[in-house]
């Protein structure tokens, strides 16, 4: 028997637990920083006792619009202030948070705002357009539209629907946010990208955001007063969450209305940057950016990359320059990333090559993960030998709730209570997790199975190439062959012989680029090469 044999009297009560919530992170900011800098637009410079100030306002705002608790708000907006609010103004009031990709297209948004439900859609003027043709084209009630100018950016109001600052300039100041009684309580509702078939909506919880947060300064070393720039979109993973965990550290967002290299370079010499989120296709910006465009500065910038592997030669290249990456991995379903490729004391002396190909790795799990591993097609642990593969499985406190309305999928993705990836991947001896590709990305030729992404890496490390990407080719001898698409930087000129001869220099043969296609390649808004866009041409060839 334990010594413990009687709690009585030991129970949960108000002073011993509270929901967990990253609600809680602003409220203390206020209190705790409230003049220090939360968020910066060009001209728009708040504190937080402002930030939080503008954030109770939207709450009460949108109750006096009916919105209840459990109802869904949407937005439409890039990384601009507004969307930064709508992360607490939005959950403040109850509600839950529907944050929608601006690339979108009109029957897309439309089912969007079919499917969540969206009493209220937060509009920024350049997508007004947008919004009222998917609210034309639904088959409910369509949500009210507030309207978020931006002047300043070229985009005034139209006149047509309520404007942002001034429905919180007649809100009550004092409104009192509605916390969350059960951490479980659904938070926000994000959109897969839903490139077959209808997006999924994923839904995330209080509870797996708060601990995000946690667990996200722990693995990115952070301390007190960071400043980050938006370059992840906040409707990808809520932008990884990191929107809601600034406050925690009285850190300033830094917003960025349209990426570029110039932008990312003025930000960091103009604000002081020094952590920011992006996908490989950023660093590659960044490397390959015109001296018109750099700018000096003198400390290291923290950067989080994920997306897909990024190729060893643009971390090599990115790493001279004062950037220090850390590769991260996730999905929606998880909040965002959820392993990091930690670095290890012991790696410390390598160089080149040597050291991007191990930053190059997925990594292991990050604190708020109970396990991630690579699982075989009966869910037993592959062998830890850097060649078998398998999917990448999940467990832990930030998966998803589910998919709304879609309890088949749910089951699906959870089937033997780990959170199905869909990503193949190899395992180190070490136990670091490398991604060898989408179950959908491998190509089989002549039954052997080609990596994408390893071709990729290898077409990357040549002179002229800024981007790369791999595609099976239909092939009546072998079945499938790669094919690759090929992006150039200024003033290359595509030699598709001289290319395959150079991967050939790598690669194994039946791994080496059958044809090499020069084109500008298709991008979602993260910066996600569409392959099956690719796909489509290659099938034609």
């Amino acid at each position: 028997m334990g010594w413990m044999q009687d709690e009585t009297g030991l129970e949960k009560c108000a002073a011993n637990h509270v929901a967990l919530t990253p609600l809680s992170h602003l409220r203390r900011a206020a209190h705790v920083f409230p003049d220090h800098p939360a968020v910066i637009y060009g001209d728009h410079r708040v504190t937080y006792a402002q930030y939080h100030d503008r954030c109770t306002r939207l709450a009460s705002a949108l109750a006096s619009f009916g919105v209840a608790s459990g109802d869904v708000v949407a937005t439409l907006i890039p990384n601009l202030p507004a969307q930064a609010e709508a992360h607490f103004g939005v959950p403040a009031c109850g509600a839950v948070l529907n944050t929608i990709n601006t690339r979108l297209d009109v029957g897309t948004v439309a089912y969007i705002f079919d499917h969540g439900n969206a009493l209220v859609v937060l509009v920024d003027t350049q997508f007004i357009d947008l919004a009222e043709a998917a609210c034309a084209r639904m088959e409910s009630t369509p949500p009210a539209i507030i309207e978020v100018a931006d002047p300043a950016a070229g985009y005034p109001a139209t006149g047509r629907h309520p404007t942002y600052e001034d429905v919180l300039a007649g809100a009550d100041p004092d409104f009192d946010w509605i916390m969350p009684q059960d951490e479980w309580e659904s938070l926000a509702l994000n959109y897969t990208s839903g490139t077959t078939g209808r997006p999924k909506g994923v839904v995330y919880h209080h509870r797996g955001a708060y601990l995000m947060t946690m667990g996200t300064v722990v693995s990115w070393r952070m301390v007190m007063h960071p400043v980050y720039l938006t370059i992840v979109p906040l409707f990808h993973c809520n932008g990884w969450n990191h929107t809601w965990m600034m406050p925690m550290l009285g850190g300033t967002i830094v917003c960025c209305r349209d990426v570029s290299a110039k932008a990312v370079y003025d930000a960091i010499a103009d604000e002081g940057v020094t952590h920011f989120g992006g996908a490989p296709i950023v660093l590659n910006a960044i490397v390959n950016a015109a001296d018109s465009d750099r700018r000096a500065f003198d400390h290291t910038i923290e950067v989080f990359t994920a997306g897909a592997p990024p190729a060893p030669a643009t971390l090599s290249k990115i790493e001279a320059l004062g950037f220090n990456v850390t590769q991260v991995y996730g999905l929606t379903e998880t909040y965002g990333h959820v392993t990091e490729c930690f670095w290890r004391n012991e790696w410390t002396d390598k160089q080149g090559a040597d050291r991007a190909t191990i930053k190059a790795r997925q990594g292991v799990p990050m604190p708020m993960m109970e396990d991630i591993t690579v699982m075989d097609a009966d869910m037993g642990q592959i062998p830890r030998d850097g060649a078998a593969q398998g999917e990448i499985m999940m467990r832990g406190n930030s998966v998803m709730k589910g998919y709304l309305k879609n309890p088949e999928a749910t089951a699906e993705a959870f089937q033997g209570g780990y959170f199905h990836s869909g990503d193949i991947a190899m395992q180190h001896p070490d136990g670091y997790i490398q991604i060898a590709d989408r179950a959908k990305d491998i190509i089989i030729s002549g039954g052997e199975n080609i990596s994408s992404v390893e071709v990729e890496g290898v077409l990357m490390g040549h002179g002229d190439v800024n981007l790369a990407a791999v595609v099976a080719k239909p092939d009546d001898k072998w079945g499938e062959v790669p094919c690759a698409f090929v992006e150039l930087k200024p003033g290359a000129e595509g030699d598709e012989a001289a290319l395959i001869a150079f991967a050939r220099e790598t690669l194994a043969g039946f791994k080496t680029p059958k044809r090499v296609i020069f084109q500008e390649l298709p991008k979602t808004s993260t910066g996600k090469i569409q392959k099956f866009e690719l796909r489509k041409i290659a099938e034609s060839l």
